[in-house]
């Protein structure tokens, strides 16, 4: 285990295993972290992130300094953002501290110049988020904010919105998700007893459907009424 400390020069073997450990640990840490850090970069999630990187990577590139030291490093920090998660949740003024406050870009169909300014955002990139909203007119917006974590909330004035099937009071059937049964030619067996089926069932749908066998299907999926959907290598 000397490798995890400060040395003259590392061989080949020892280099590969402080790689090894390092990934792993970073592996324990984001798991730790949860899935907020991973998906949502609010600021303090940024900083951690930012941090804990520079200090694992050091040690993997310079034999004079050991990895052990990062380890333990990291663990302290992860252990102050876990405090800081929680202090915020428990305490809000610490969360206004901390958090950025939603900024207004456009309201009503027009456009907030000094909210843009504010979240440091120019016309392009408005303009770009828009279109990723599927909104080509910024004059059918009602509300456009720019959230803490760098992303837009959109939402289009009610005379734009989609006709749904409640405005014209229309029943329609509950919501299922199907399952998927096959995947890359392999049967998922815990999912086909969980719709009370077996393989001959399935077998015996695919030659009788799709006149295919198993190995041949890329995915095969299934809903509550037990209908087939199945996507073959192309």
């Amino acid at each position: 285990m000397d490798f995890l400390y400060s040395q003259e020069s590392l061989s080949v073997v020892e280099w590969i295993l402080r790689a090894i450990i390092a990934f792993f640990f970073l592996l324990v840490v984001a798991r730790t972290l949860g899935q907020r850090a991973i998906s949502q970069l609010r600021l303090i999630d940024f900083v951690i992130s930012l941090v804990i990187g520079n200090i694992i990577a050091h040690p993997l590139s310079d034999e004079h300094l050991g990895l052990e030291g990062s380890m333990i490093t990291t663990i302290v920090l992860v252990l102050l953002y876990l405090g800081g998660i929680f202090s915020m949740l428990e305490f809000p003024y610490i969360r206004k501290l901390i958090n950025s406050h939603p900024i207004i870009v456009v309201k009503d169909g027009e456009i907030f110049y000094e909210g843009l300014k504010k979240a440091r955002i120019s016309i392009d990139v408005l303009l770009e988020e828009l279109r990723e909203a599927k909104v080509e007119d910024v004059k059918k917006v009602a509300l456009a904010i720019w959230e803490a974590n760098g992303k837009f909330s959109v939402f289009l004035n009610p005379k734009y919105e989609p006709i749904t099937p409640l405005h014209y009071q229309i029943e329609t059937a509950p919501f299922n998700m199907p399952r998927s049964i096959i995947k890359d030619g392999k049967i998922d067996y815990k999912e086909l007893a969980h719709i009370q089926k077996d393989e001959h069932w399935l077998v015996s749908s695919l030659e009788s459907s799709y006149q295919t066998k198993v190995k041949n299907v890329l995915l095969a999926t299934v809903d509550d009424e037990y209908n087939l959907k199945v996507f073959l290598y192309k």
